[in-house]
């Protein structure tokens, strides 16, 4: 080593420490345990549905289930996974989350990607029109009367398309295409390129955080929206899995085990229920990691930017 790399010049600084208080290390740690105990809180609901979904009836029915299965069993989960009720529930409410999420991803796109262009004519006027939707509705009667006029009632697009565009999505995607560089699509129609052309080869795939984070939004809406069905649907055909959950819970256990369950096997309503729960929110906990990356940037640049 040289030696002016060993020793330091007398003008040169010393690199500033940070002293953290008392207090300040008082507060960190009072903080996680706040925050710990939060999370615990909201995990131990599930962790007790977990628990009596494999539990024994008997040890279900006297309470003595919390935090561990006793009597341990998966009959429950046999049922559940086999009953064509459930199945069929399920596959509507797939087949709504699918076809509706990339749907309202297409409609949310195609809406900001114009207004985020200050060169558009009546922009603000269009925006505030969407903005007015955001805090004024037609309300509940006549949106029914609505979709009577236009047939919807008791059909699969009367799931999707009240949901097609959210505005507040929207304005998080507009913002976000505001912020890319508006070089590349100078360049761009340098070359040639049309505003579509533009849009899917350059914008979309450069869009990729959020346009992952706004599809986990709709995702989770479609998947979890049980009022829409509950007023416009009553063919037992086209009740998604969130309808037939609210059923479950509300039919008479005694009338509910006599009709569906068979005696010979060692479960409770309660089990089937807790089963039933855990096995329609296993969907979306296998989505979220993969889209988990894309969630913090797409929001923060979405929402600053613009």
């Amino acid at each position: 080593m040289s030696h002016s790399q060993g020793v330091r010049s007398p003008g040169a600084r010393r690199p500033r420490v940070i002293r953290v208080s008392t207090g300040e290390k008082v507060f960190s740690v009072i903080n996680h345990l706040i925050f710990i105990a939060l999370g615990l809180s909201t995990i131990f609901p599930f962790i007790n549905l977990i628990a009596k979904s494999l539990s024994s009836e008997a040890a279900v029915v006297s309470g003595m289930v919390t935090v561990y299965p006793i009597d341990m069993q998966f009959g429950t989960y046999k049922y559940v996974a086999s009953n064509d009720l459930f199945l069929h529930a399920f596959f509507v409410s797939v087949t709504v989350t699918v076809v509706g999420s990339l749907l309202a991803l297409a409609m949310t796109t195609l809406a900001a990607y114009p207004l985020s262009k200050p060169r558009l004519r009546g922009r603000k006027f269009f925006i505030l029109v969407y903005l007015f939707t955001m805090l004024f509705s037609g309300g509940l009667i006549p949106t029914y009367l609505l979709m009577h006029k236009l047939h919807l009632i008791n059909t699969m697009p009367v799931l999707i398309l009240p949901f097609l565009i959210n505005v507040y999505n929207m304005l998080i995607v507009k913002n976000y295409f505001e912020s890319l560089p508006e070089s590349l699509e100078e360049s761009a129609k340098m070359d040639g390129a049309s505003n579509l052309t533009i849009l899917f080869r350059i914008m979309l795939p450069l869009s990729m955080p959020v346009l992952a984070t706004i599809g986990l939004f709709y995702a989770v809406t479609f998947w979890n929206d049980y009022f829409t069905s509950l007023i416009y649907i009553n063919s037992a055909d086209l009740k998604p899995l969130q309808l037939y959950l609210k059923e479950l819970f509300v039919t008479s256990t005694d009338t509910f085990m006599r009709t569906n369950v068979d005696a010979s096997l060692n479960v409770s309503p309660q089990s089937i229920q807790a089963a039933s729960i855990i096995l329609a929110t296993i969907p979306i906990i296998v989505v979220y990691p993969f889209l988990q990356k894309y969630f913090v940037k797409g929001v923060l640049v979405g929402s600053v930017k613009g």
